[in-house]
């Protein structure tokens, strides 16, 4: 795609109409510039995926333009595609303290730290990379260290909210900084892309602070053991709870991965405070009395390998939920998430737990770290925009971004609404919909990147929903007459004890079908398969309505 270099481009190749998978791009002239690399966890028709993460093959086809890599904070949906990404592109990394803590240990898991590049910023750093200047301002959110990021172009300040809301008593004291963004917007911005998570929630998201306060009441009032389950990154929360636990003398262990290691990352850069002592492992809790512990696990979102899952089927080796012990769930389900969750709560429930769980005033063991309509109405009034893109949201929520946007004196007509890809291009200091970049999902499958497309996961929900069928036959190299077989293998189809009148119907096809081929002298193995796989399917589908995966194995000797 062409580029003049007084041109600029904004697009995404993740993030603008989902929730997740953030990655956005600025590109001005032969300099390009990536905001945020995150990726999100798999539905249920993704079988046997691990993680999504975007597609990067526009910025490898240009690789020589990507000046640098600018996160905005922490959170997995922001930084998890980063070690990913590292492996096909080397880019410089720019991020607050504590997000760059929470990458480098990423990239030290994957074996990309020494040769990765990472440059710490803060939120009066102002950075000037090749023809633009960079500079930040403060917000808040559920972890600490969020920027909110302006490129100053010769077009015009392009200014990125990263996720925020305003809360004006946050438990760790980094205020959004609000005369800040008053003077990018009073310099005049371009273009505002603003996230739009809660977009449709009127009024003000409630202070963090309340949540604290309720986890506090929780400790005091529990008689047992408490199992509080959240984000893991939610430094806020985590030291909500030790504060909760120093008050009423429980030591706290802490189970999952994710878990150990931002507690780590944060009470090592000093953003998690903990008391001498109050860190144990399991082992050392089945010695204390019940009322003495408190554990801090993963699986706020209903993952089924994380802790609080395996907790609630009993498959926890090192520790289980008793009847009395109190269950918290201090995080609201991602949207897809809910059916899994519930299932926990379920489980929970049936051990004889105390459960807690749910946001808002029911609870008040949640709160969003995203703004509310007040606060993104806020947000634009601040940076007055001559243009905007509402981001990271579904598309009813960037729809209503718009009209909130509207209401406060954004010109309708300056309101772009736009896909992963789309690009928004910038002229004369004029905003507009071009064309569009190749973006979508890539798939992560253990090791492989990428090496897992449409067939192979349409042959996995084949698997799933009607198991396979294998067909063995040994066949005469001389002559092509069978030797040996059927032999008929299914796994997941029906069990072959107790269905023996359908295997000796399938061997018959089989016998009948091999024969018909014989006498017409078809001798191709691929033209031979291909007739079995369909005498058999048709042969199958009729008798039970069912479409397993076949599978003809023939054997030449």
């Amino acid at each position: 795609m062409h580029r003049l270099a007084n041109k600029g481009y904004v697009f995404a190749l993740g993030g603008v109409n989902e929730i997740g998978k953030n990655m956005y791009v600025i590109e001005y002239g032969e300099d390009i510039f990536i905001i945020d690399c995150g990726s999100k966890f798999p539905d249920e028709s993704l079988l046997g995926i691990d993680l999504i993460i975007p597609d990067i093959s526009y910025l490898l086809s240009k690789r020589e333009n990507v000046r640098a890599m600018i996160v905005t904070h922490g959170h997995e949906d922001h930084i998890g595609g980063i070690p990913y990404i590292l492996k096909q592109l080397n880019v410089p990394i720019y991020a607050t303290r504590l997000t760059l803590g929470l990458i480098e240990s990423k990239l030290k898991e994957h074996g990309l730290l020494a040769d990765s590049s990472l440059n710490a910023i803060d939120a009066d750093s102002v950075l000037e990379i090749g023809q633009l200047q960079v500079s930040f301002f403060r917000t808040n959110h559920s972890i600490p260290d969020c920027v909110g990021v302006v490129f100053d172009t010769p077009q015009g300040a392009i200014v990125h909210t990263g996720d925020f809301k305003f809360d004006l008593t946050p438990e760790n004291k980094q205020y959004p900084d609000l005369h800040r963004m008053a003077s990018i917007g009073s310099n005049g911005v371009l273009l505002l892309l603003s996230e739009s998570t809660n977009a449709e929630r009127p009024g003000f998201t409630p202070s963090e602070r309340l949540v604290g306060e309720q986890i506090e009441k929780a400790f005091k009032h529990a008689d047992q053991r408490i199992f509080l389950s959240t984000f893991a990154s939610n430094v806020n929360r985590l030291q909500q709870v030790v504060n909760a636990a120093a008050k009423v003398s429980r030591k706290i262990v802490l189970l999952g991965r994710s878990m150990v290691n931002v507690v780590e990352v944060a009470q090592a850069l000093g953003y998690l405070d903990i008391p001498d002592g109050m860190l144990i492992e399991p082992e050392e809790a089945s010695g204390l009395p019940l009322n003495q512990v408190a554990v801090l696990c993963t699986g706020s979102q209903g993952e089924p390998m994380a802790a609080l899952s395996r907790l609630a089927n009993g498959s926890y080796r090192q520790m289980e939920v008793l009847a009395g012990d109190t269950v918290i769930v201090a995080a609201s389900p991602i949207p897809g998430n809910e059916k899994s969750v519930a299932r926990i709560i379920d489980n929970l429930y049936q051990l004889g737990a105390k459960v807690i769980y749910g946001s808002g005033a029911s609870t008040g063991m949640h709160v969003s770290g995203h703004g509310s309509q007040e606060e993104l109405k806020l947000m634009l009034s601040l940076m007055k925009p001559n243009y905007f893109v509402p981001i990271h949201g579904e598309y009813r929520m960037l729809h209503q971004h718009r009209l909130l946007a509207e209401a406060v004196g954004v010109d309708p007509k300056h309101i772009l609404i736009v896909g992963n890809g789309d690009l928004v291009e910038l002229e004369d200091g004029d905003a507009s919909l071009g064309g569009k970049v190749p973006s979508g999902d890539v798939f992560v499958d253990g090791l492989g990147i990428g090496d897992i497309g449409n067939v192979v996961l349409r042959d996995r929900k084949q698997l799933s929903g009607d198991g396979i069928l294998i067909v063995v036959v040994s066949l005469s190299k001389k002559d092509g007459s069978i030797l040996s077989g059927p032999d008929i293998i299914s796994r997941g189809f029906v069990y072959v004890r107790d269905n023996e009148l359908l295997i000796e119907q399938i061997n018959a096809k089989v016998l009948a079908t091999l024969q018909e081929l014989k006498s017409a002298e078809i001798k191709q193995w691929n033209v031979m398969k291909r007739t079995l796989k369909d005498e058999i399917g048709s042969f199958l589908f009729a008798q039970l309505k069912r479409r397993p995966m076949i599978m003809p194995i023939l054997i030449e000797i």
